[in-house]
C-alpha cells in the first residue's frame, strides 16, 4: 500500500535541469538526466585541485566560470577562451589519489598531465602561476552528506559541497530580479545559483517550505527530500559570462534572505537528497507534487 497522500498542497513542473560536471566550472543545461544515488549523473564528478589535493573553486579562481563543458556520447569536452578543447573520456581514469573537498578527504583518480596543464595554463594569472590537477570522484567511495541534516539517512554525494541536488523555484529568481531592478540593477540568470532542478509554477521560496518532492517519471515515482537551505557564498556575485564580480546580488540577498535555520546565513534554494528513484530519468516538463511543512 502506498503511503503517499492522494492530495498535495502544491503542484509544480521541472522547467530546467543542470549538471556541473567539473565542480565550480560552467553548468550544462539538459532536457533529461539520469538520477543516481549521489544526484544527477556526472554532476560534480570531476574537480580541480591544487598541489596539496585541496579543491579550488570560483571563490579563489573566478575564471573557472568560463570553462564550458559539453557532454557527448563517450566523452566530456571542455572549452575556454583562448584554449584548445580538452577531451576527457568518460571511461578514463589514471592514478588513484586522495582529494579534499571541505573537511572530507575522498578517493579519486587523477586525470593526467594534459588536463593538469590545461587547467593550470587557463587559470593562472600574470605573476600568479597555478599548479592544478583535474581529478575524478571514485564511484566506489561513499561520501555522505551531514547526518545533522539528513537524520538517519545515509545520503550520498560526490564533489558537490554537501548534498546531492539543489532545487530552486523560478518564483524565487523572479522575486530577486524584481528587487534588483527596483534598485537600479540588471536582472540575473538562474546560472548564477548553480541549481540542478528549477521548478516552475510555485511562489517565491516555496521550495524552502516543502516536504518530500514527488516527481512523476517514466519509470514510476522519484522522491527527493529537501533537507537544508543552501547558504550562499560570493559565487552568485560572479557574472558567468565574464567571470567579473560585483556585489549587487549578494547585497540584495542580504537585505531579505537571512535564514534563522542557519544562524542568519544568507540562503537561496534548498539542498535535497535522493530517497527513491535511482536509475529514473528526470526530464524537463515532468510534474512535481509536494506538501508544505508546518514544523516551523
Amino acid at each position: 500500500m502506498s503511503d503517499i497522500a492522494p492530495e498535495f498542497d502544491l503542484r509544480a513542473t521541472i522547467s530546467q535541469l543542470f549538471v556541473y560536471p567539473v565542480k565550480s566550472c560552467a553548468g550544462v543545461a539538459l532536457q533529461e538526466s539520469l538520477l543516481i544515488e549521489s544526484g544527477l549523473e556526472f554532476d560534480r564528478a570531476w574537480m580541480v585541485v591544487d598541489e596539496a589535493g585541496e579543491f579550488v573553486t570560483q571563490r579563489q579562481l573566478p575564471r573557472m566560470a568560463l570553462v564550458q563543458p559539453q557532454m557527448k556520447h563517450a566523452e566530456m569536452v571542455l572549452r575556454a577562451p583562448g584554449m584548445l578543447a580538452l577531451h576527457i573520456a568518460y571511461d578514463r581514469a589514471e592514478a588513484p589519489v586522495r582529494a579534499t573537498v571541505w573537511k572530507d578527504e575522498v578517493a579519486a583518480y587523477d586525470m593526467g598531465d594534459v588536463a593538469a596543464q590545461w587547467f593550470s595554463d587557463f587559470l593562472s594569472e600574470p605573476g600568479r602561476p597555478q599548479k592544478l590537477r583535474l581529478v575524478r570522484f571514485d564511484p566506489e567511495h561513499k561520501r555522505l552528506s551531514s547526518r545533522k541534516w539528513t537524520g538517519d539517512v545515509d545520503a550520498q554525494v560526490q564533489f558537490a559541497d554537501g548534498y546531492a541536488l539543489l532545487v530552486i523555484g523560478e518564483g524565487s529568481l523572479a522575486d530577486l530580479n524584481a528587487r534588483l531592478v527596483a534598485a537600479g540593477h540588471g536582472p540575473v540568470g538562474i546560472e548564477r545559483f548553480r541549481s540542478n532542478i528549477v521548478l516552475a509554477g510555485i511562489e517565491a521560496h516555496d521550495e524552502d517550505r516543502l516536504e518530500m518532492l514527488h516527481v512523476a517519471t517514466g519509470e514510476g515515482e522519484a522522491r527527493l527530500q529537501p533537507v537544508k537551505p543552501c547558504a550562499r557564498c560570493p559565487v552568485p556575485d560572479i557574472d558567468p559570462a565574464t567571470a567579473l564580480s560585483s556585489p549587487e546580488v549578494g547585497d540584495t540577498l542580504r537585505s531579505y534572505r537571512a535564514d534563522p535555520r542557519l544562524d542568519g546565513a544568507i540562503t537561496f534554494g534548498m539542498n535535497c537528497i535522493v530517497r527513491e528513484g535511482v536509475e529514473h530519468m528526470l526530464k524537463v516538463g515532468q510534474p512535481v507534487k509536494a506538501n508544505f511543512r508546518f514544523d516551523e
